[in-house]
């Protein structure tokens, strides 16, 4: 994507890298009609080089963004606690817990 930005005052015309933010007399073109562009007759046209480095990071910039955002919205499945008893009953969400027997091994 390209960013045409133009001044009447002065004839000119200036082909460049996707703007950021939005001006007046600025018109974002794809890569197609900017290669085809033409500007009017006495007219002159700067082309400034497609920072095409500078896209591959926004790009990895972004992925990383998109992963970072798919991870936080994945639903996570809570670990089961362990060692703090025996289910011996379910109503609904709550459990109903009996205490761990005591570990054989272990002295009181």
């Amino acid at each position: 994507m390209y960013t045409l930005t133009y001044v009447y005052r002065d004839s000119t015309a200036v082909l460049g890298p996707l703007a950021a933010y939005f001006e007046p007399h600025c018109y974002d073109l794809c890569a197609g009609h900017a290669d085809r562009l033409v500007v009017p007759r006495g007219w002159d046209v700067v082309r400034l080089p497609a920072a095409e480095a500078a896209q591959e990071e926004q790009a990895d910039d972004l992925e990383a963004l998109a992963n970072a955002v798919r991870e936080a919205a994945a639903p996570h499945a809570p670990a089961e606690p362990t060692g703090q008893g025996i289910e011996v009953g379910r109503r609904g969400h709550l459990r109903v817990l009996q205490s761990a027997p005591a570990d054989p091994g272990a002295s009181r």
